[in-house]
């Protein structure tokens, strides 16, 4: 098994979104990632970075307010589909796409793969369709509104961890806070060990070692509960953890055409 891990563009944004409290104002430039885990059953990916457009017409596909609070700059051959290309690799070689949400920067390649089985929690399903207030503009439902798909829908606790081929080496884990359905992905590596891909519910290691809550949430309650989790994660099983818009920890690692094993 082979994870690759890849920067789908950047946002250039203040570091208080993604510290609360800490780095008001601050520039803030973070990597926008997504991964590919190539497993004997099939290849799956963790999120699919910004959507296509976002490299055209960022402000078009975003919205005025989004743009400004993130700032995302991506080139096309950053897409997605362009970057596995790279790889030789095609969509339709894709077998599963496990969304840790469906946020505008994390949804954007949905739908390019025609032989996948698309992952996510039923609760961040129903949340993305029908978001509060303070969440709507980082759900863009062109991203993910697409019924045609071959959807599975987790049923949180109940499926909790899910494992993807059965063997251990994939197991999604519920995180929620950062939205209701929030979900991270623990990889089982048999050289580097275990890995746990948080998605948003760390954005940074400061979120995960210094008590630092995260800039956005729907319950900074359920923040520090799916904080714990990980913490425990890495106390028990002695998992890596992979946080999501972590510029330092980002530099530390791998990326593509590099992979862990």
């Amino acid at each position: 098994m082979k994870l690759y891990m890849f920067e789908c563009g950047i946002l250039k944004s203040q570091k208080h979104l993604f510290t609360a409290g800490r780095g008001i104002l601050e520039p803030f430039e973070c990597p926008v990632p997504f991964f590919l885990i190539e497993h004997p059953k099939g290849r799956v990916l963790f999120d699919t970075g910004n959507a296509l457009e976002v490299a055209r017409n960022p402000l078009k596909h975003w919205g005025e307010a989004m743009v400004a609070a993130y700032g995302p700059v991506m080139r096309e051959d950053q897409y997605v589909v362009n970057q596995l290309a790279k790889l030789d690799i095609s969509p339709a070689s894709i077998t599963h796409v496990i969304f840790s949400h469906l946020h505008l920067d994390h949804a954007g390649g949905c739908g390019e793969f025609p032989n996948a089985v698309y992952i996510v929690q039923r609760a961040e399903m129903e949340y993305a369709y029908t978001p509060d207030f303070f969440m709507k503009a980082a759900y863009i439902r062109a991203d993910f509104d697409k019924p045609e798909l071959n959807w599975l829908l987790l049923e949180g606790k109940e499926e909790d961890p899910f494992d993807i081929f059965g063997d251990g080496t994939l197991k999604t884990i519920m995180t929620p806070g950062h939205t209701p359905g929030h979900q991270s992905l623990l990889v089982n590596l048999e050289k580097s060990g275990p890995m746990l891909l948080t998605g948003d519910s760390a954005y940074t290691e400061e979120n995960i070692n210094e008590d630092v809550l995260p800039g956005l949430a729907c319950s900074m309650v359920d923040c520090v509960k799916s904080v714990k989790k990980m913490r425990n994660l890495r106390r028990t099983l002695g998992a890596q953890i992979i946080t999501g818009h972590d510029p330092i920890g980002w530099a530390k690692l791998k990326h593509a055409p590099q992979y862990y094993e």
